[in-house]
């Protein structure tokens, strides 16, 4: 087992929320409601078996949620859960019928319901377009979608691939798919031909919505091309929607994309020209409703398999708990439609009648204030993002400080990117992906929540289309904690026999000891491999193995450590990839950093690291040496980088995580493996030619 890490550096609360803030939220009332006195009373209480109650916790909060939360069925389900074949292929609702699209869109836009008019996403593009769509217009709009798809021969556990840009038309092509019972296939708009060929082969689509493409950076990124492509290689898509984006349906257009009269039609006459009357169809709990991939390291990415119930209640769940989400918040959370946190922020937000921004460009487009100036002018309450970008962002500039702002915050850079942007409208933050770094996570805390805003730092994953960790808001925070166990989820920290270490506060493997709604019924390729990714490694008592490392401190604080595969063993002890990043970072002249492990004679395993400086920064071999000092005075001399290699850019996912695994493949010079969720490929190149 690895070593302890040292926790000094986030062992202080730096985030208390005042007891009015805590009264005023969701999870407070929720434990008035139930004569629940503290934290963690509300965590033993969902998520264990308690002496002289008669169902478990797990059972008693599932079921209650239901009504709770308003979550309405079309038929009540005979019982919460049948688990009589082990967790492993537990069967939630059973007996009960409703549909995602209900409960999200349908009974928001009814006559007379205060939603209908209140709008349910707001769009801005690149180039500063922006549109929005009231929860009665989104109704039109996926009754239209449904109906289109019924039209072209689309039924009940039919696959539709969703090779969509950012546009706010996924989100009525996600619901029109729910209504009619159809397995939405979200697919990455970053994601090259053979990605979207091996998910559209695997899932077996036959039907493709795509779009003419989208801006990134200024520039048009055409998707038809690569959709055509992969059509060709897959060879069982029979049609395929357009959405016009880009304006290539224009015949003066300056640029042409492919077109197949056979099966490609255009949104507007294919959508836009169905009915939009159409009843939602009533569905199994354990009905399929999503099939969202998980990139693995083989090439074979896996197929989760997500049902009705599953992630309706748990998307809701997360949204009005641990974000604390008010009819009249403005939610937004950087990601694509083919990632879990697209669908999730819709799903969750949508059931409770908010509003969802959506963005279609870079971060740092046309400058590093983009996001800021997208919060101050739309009014967001919610902001999520991921460490890496965050990161990134932090070396552009921080919010110069007085005396009577936090003492964290850190001094301006030369240009104070937050000047003139009033981001007091935001309320929550959050984050997932990835490890934080201290150091980023206090710059998110005190320059974008301005030393007020909890950071709602999350873990779980596609797997379960939601989070095993989550904080509460009610709860103090320090730096980069995951808080504790999500509501409902029995989660543990073990070592490599299985046994607890939680309450030791030792790093072990972060498990789960029970099912819950959405965790994937199986993968789209069968129980073998499902079993074998998840339940095999502890087998009596079944627990799920999540892969990554944990901790719980002395004061009750959970933390990660990035993916137990991921641990750098350097001569018998482990440190996280995250931790050498950061200490990289903490030099003046690093913008961002990676770091893997690889092999080495003397010591098992080496660091490498790969770092980008900034502006006006020589590279050379005098920095070299600086680097890895400063990490092994930081970290101890084992962790020193053996070698310190510049480049311009990292690989990266469009939602701004580094792919590390492919900077590790391409030191060693093997395969890459699955690398469909690259946002830009130019980066490998740049890796191999690194010295």
């Amino acid at each position: 087992m690895p070593e302890e890490p040292a926790l000094e550096d986030v062992d202080d609360v730096v985030h208390e929320p005042s007891q009015e803030f805590v009264e005023s939220t969701n999870v407070y009332e929720f434990m008035q409601t139930y004569g629940i006195d503290d934290y963690d009373e509300l965590v033993e209480r969902t998520t264990t078996d308690l002496e002289g109650v008669e169902e478990s916790g797990v059972d008693w909060f599932w079921d209650e949620l239901v009504d709770y939360l308003e979550i309405e069925f079309f038929d009540p389900y005979d019982e919460v859960r049948d688990d009589s074949d082990g967790p492993q292929f537990t069967e939630w609702y059973p007996g009960g019928e409703l549909n995602i699209a209900h409960n999200t869109v349908d009974r928001h836009a009814a006559v007379g319901e205060p939603a209908r008019n209140r709008v349910a996403t707001i769009w801005e593009g690149e180039d500063g377009e922006c549109r929005q769509m009231t929860y009665q217009e989104l109704r039109r709009r996926a009754n239209q979608v449904a109906n289109a798809l019924e039209e072209r021969g689309i039924e009940t556990d039919d696959t539709v691939g969703l090779y969509m840009p950012m546009v706010p038309e996924v989100v009525p092509i996600l619901y029109g798919c729910f209504k009619v019972g159809a397995i939405a296939v979200p697919i990455f708009s970053g994601f090259g031909v053979d990605a979207v060929a091996t998910r559209i082969d695997d899932a077996a689509c036959s039907f493709l919505f795509t779009g003419d493409g989208f801006l990134r950076r200024g520039k048009p990124v055409f998707l038809k091309s690569t959709a055509d492509a992969a059509i060709e290689q897959v060879g069982h898509v029979e049609r395929t929607i357009v959405f016009d984006r880009l304006g290539s349906s224009d015949p003066k257009a300056e640029h042409e994309i492919p077109w197949t009269d056979e099966r490609d039609e255009w949104w507007v006459d294919a959508v836009e020209t169905a009915s939009d009357e159409y009843e939602t169809k009533s569905l199994e709990s354990g009905r399929e409703s999503m099939l969202l991939y998980s990139s693995g390291t083989t090439g074979t990415p896996k197929g989760i398999v997500h049902t009705h119930a599953g992630v309706q209640v748990q998307c809701a769940k997360e949204l009005h708990f641990g974000f604390d989400l008010e009819p009249a918040d403005r939610f937004f959370w950087v990601s694509d439609i083919g990632w879990m946190m697209g669908p999730w922020s819709l799903i969750g937000v949508h059931t409770f009648g908010g509003t969802v921004f959506m963005y279609e460009g870079a971060p740092d487009y046309p400058n590093p204030d983009r996001f800021w100036e997208l919060i101050d002018r739309h009014e967001i309450t919610h902001f999520g993002i991921s460490p890496t970008a965050i990161r990134a962002l932090r070396k552009h500039g921080e919010r110069q400080t007085t005396s009577d702002e936090p003492s964290g915050s850190v001094g301006a850079g030369d240009d104070d990117w937050f000047e003139g942007h009033d981001l007091s409208s935001l309320r929550i933050l959050g984050s997932t992906g990835e490890p934080w770094d201290p150091e980023s996570w206090r710059w998110f805390y005190d320059n974008v929540g301005g030393g007020e805003c909890p950071i709602i730092n999350i873990s779980g994953g596609t797997e379960i289309c939601g989070c095993f960790l989550m904080p509460m808001p009610t709860e103090p925070l320090k730096p980069c904690t995951l808080g504790g166990p999500g509501l409902g989820m029995d989660i543990d920290i073990v070592d490599a026999m299985g046994e607890s270490v939680r309450d030791d506060h030792e790093r072990g493997f972060l498990v789960a000891r029970d099912s819950c709604p959405s965790m994937t019924k199986s993968l789209w390729s069968g129980d073998d491999r499902y079993l074998e990714e998840y339940w095999s490694t502890f087998a009596d008592p079944p627990l799920w193995n999540h892969g990554d490392w944990a901790q719980v401190d002395a004061d009750g604080f959970w933390f990660l450590h990035g993916r137990a595969d991921d641990a750098l063993n350097v001569a018998g002890r482990k440190v996280g990839p995250a931790e050498v990043e950061g200490a990289l970072i903490d030099h003046e002249a690093v913008t961002q950093a990676a770091a893997v492990g690889v092999p080495d004679e003397t010591t098992g395993t080496a660091v490498v690291a790969y770092v980008i400086v900034g502006d006006g920064v020589a590279e050379s071999d005098e920095l070299r040496d600086r680097l890895r000092e400063q990490v092994g005075d930081e970290l101890g001399k084992p962790f020193r980088p053996r070698e310190i290699r510049f480049v311009d850019e990292f690989p990266k996912t469009q939602s701004g995580k580094i792919i590390r695994r492919a900077i590790e493949a391409t030191y060693a010079g093997e395969e890459l493996g699955d690398m469909d969720s690259i946002e830009n490929p130019g980066a490998l190149k740049e890796l191999e030619q690194a010295r």
